[in-house]
């Protein structure tokens, strides 16, 4: 599992190893991903899955791999008329390019073995664009359409492939979206549930994807938004 050292991907990677999973998490910072991975009980690796030598130091270091949950940082905010060429190839390269990059490297021995399952975490924001994240909006449609895609070749082969779309969910990255109270009670105010999720809800949809249970559920988007995508 990428970007698992905190928030949704830490709450997923611990679902699934108190599930009775071999988990491995990656993260670009050795400090963090140590100590999500001593909490947990998992192994871990240092790596930057926004490069193809990050990818491939990822898998070699989990092995065997039955379950991929690909999970990337957001990109940064701003207006699409200010998005440089630069922040473009970044979220591309981040966003779109470690998805495929790790479906990719996994998915042979998955094929080899008639199972597989390959979750990756977008969000909300592909049905339901925000105005100041075009970036994270555009490549996470990408990452949707490409896993449905996807699904469509290698179903047969008893590898599933699915995104889980968060919405408003309780994390630094949504803090620093709405970093004062008046901000964030507006965000909720707009959701049915009229509060935040937590990542421990997105990580139960998540697990349910990489069970045996789901074998039947693929090239779907599971929202777990509260609602507000209604």
């Amino acid at each position: 599992m990428t970007g698992a050292s905190r928030g949704i991907g830490f709450a997923a990677a611990k679902l699934l190893r108190d599930m009775g999973a071999e988990v491995t998490i990656a993260s670009r910072t050795e400090a963090d991903v140590r100590s999500a991975a001593d909490e947990i009980g998992a192994g871990w690796v240092v790596a930057d899955v926004g490069l193809a030598d990050g990818v491939r130091a990822a898998v070699e270091a989990a092995g065997e791999v039955d379950v991929l949950v690909s999970n990337a940082g957001g990109p940064p905010p701003g207006l699409p008329s200010e998005v440089t060429e630069e922040a473009w190839v970044a979220g591309f390269e981040t966003t779109f390019m470690s998805t495929t990059r790790l479906a990719d490297a996994v998915l042979p021995g998955m094929r080899a073995r008639g199972w597989g399952r390959i979750v990756a975490i977008t969000s909300q924001t592909v049905g339901r664009p925000t105005l100041n994240l075009p970036v994270s909006n555009s490549l996470r449609a990408a990452v949707t359409n490409y896993l449905r895609t996807l699904a469509m070749e290698v179903g047969a082969d008893g590898v599933t492939c699915n995104t889980v779309a968060p919405g408003f969910t309780a994390t630094d990255r949504l803090k620093s979206l709405y970093p004062d109270e008046e901000s964030a009670d507006a965000a909720r105010a707009k959701i049915p549930a009229r509060r935040f999720g937590k990542p421990e809800e997105v990580a139960a949809a998540i697990a349910f994807l990489a069970s045996e249970e789901a074998a039947f559920i693929t090239g779907q988007e599971i929202l777990v938004d509260g609602g507000y995508c209604i």
